[in-house]
């Protein structure tokens, strides 16, 4: 613990500030932290006289955050609050969260959002976790015109949690303005990241909040005697620091379960001194992928043509037609590079 921490003994109006900053934004990083500490601190400082000069953002330490964070879950855990940490999935810098430790995540959307905007929330979330993740392209996002064009439920469509519809829904749908709405706010709420790419995908936070139920919603926990159970989990975790994974590699062969995040085969392959599947024990490629670098494309739909496939199942080529085919009626995954 840092001089800075020492100097907060107990729950006082400094933790208070905290806790009200961090509700404020819903994440953190560390950096993000720095200079609301430091003003904190030098506030406090000040009022108790324990310091002489302010407290610089270069100041505050992991230390002095870590300890702002264990207070704060020891005054929130009687209310099912949490603070939660994890790394974002392409930086590896670690988020901060606070979730909600006992109801079900999906409900909380409910004060933001109306039972027909959440309706078309859980449309959104199928179109990531079933339509777009394959065992041939594990995409595990959607780019905006899927995403709009869900905004009314198919008479057909799977429904989520084997509910109808969500309680209070007209059954109706919204309208596309309204779907890119609820969109963007997703987006500023942190629920969903939108890459450079104009591909939506779940967010740090939401990845922390909903673990419990993508697993419960997409894994299917009944499979056939004698099958291998690892062909029906859509929600997989990184062989290496055991986080779920939506962007990251995957193993060449396409029935071996072994997923890594791009930053964690870094240090994976590097103490294993060999670039292969440690699962399957196939040479790692680099060049499978989970995430938005998955999605079929007109280049990568040319160059599979020419280019050697190695160890790859044959239900692989059933699966990219199937896929082909859904994106010129779900909204064109593989329009652009």
């Amino acid at each position: 613990m840092s001089r800075h921490a020492e100097d907060v003994s107990a729950y006082n109006d400094s933790n208070r500030a905290f806790l009200q900053a961090f509700i404020a934004r819903s994440t953190l990083t560390f950096q993000e932290a720095q200079p609301i500490l430091s003003a904190i601190l030098t506030a406090h400082g000040k009022m108790s006289l324990l310091q002489e000069r302010d407290v610089l953002p270069g100041d505050v330490t992991e230390a002095d955050l870590n300890f702002y964070v264990t207070t704060a879950n020891d005054a929130i855990t009687p209310f099912d609050l949490e603070i939660r940490s994890t790394y974002h999935q392409l930086t590896r810098k670690r988020i901060y969260a606070l979730v909600n430790s006992t109801s079900d995540p999906i409900t909380q959307l409910a004060t933001s959002f109306s039972p027909d905007e959440i309706s078309f929330v859980k449309r959104v979330l199928d179109a990531m976790f079933e339509t777009n993740n394959t065992p041939g392209h594990e995409i595990m996002a959607i780019r905006p015109i899927q995403a709009t064009r869900l905004h009314k439920p198919a008479s057909n469509r799977r429904e989520t949690l084997n509910e109808s519809e969500t309680q209070g829904s007209s059954g109706q749908g919204i309208s596309q303005m309204q779907a890119e709405k609820v969109l963007k706010s997703l987006v500023e709420q942190g629920w969903f990241e939108r890459s450079r790419k104009e591909f939506y995908s779940l967010s740090p936070r939401a990845l922390m909040e909903l673990r419990g139920w993508l697993i419960e919603t997409y894994n299917d926990e009944e499979s056939d005697e004698g099958s291998d159970r690892n062909q029906h989990l859509k929600i997989k975790a990184c062989f290496a620091c055991k986080e779920i994974i939506t962007t990251g590699q995957r193993c060449v062969k396409r029935s071996c379960p072994c997923r890594l995040h791009d930053i964690c085969t870094q240090n994976f392959f590097r103490v294993q001194k060999s670039r292969k599947c440690p699962i399957c024990k196939l040479d790692w490629s680099s060049e499978d992928f989970v995430g938005e670098r998955a999605a079929p494309t007109a280049s990568n739909r040319r160059s599979s043509t020419s280019r050697p496939r190695h160890h790859v199942d044959e239900e692989v080529e059933e699966d990219g037609e199937d896929i082909q085919n859904d994106d010129r009626t779900n909204g064109g995954l593989g329009d652009s590079d």
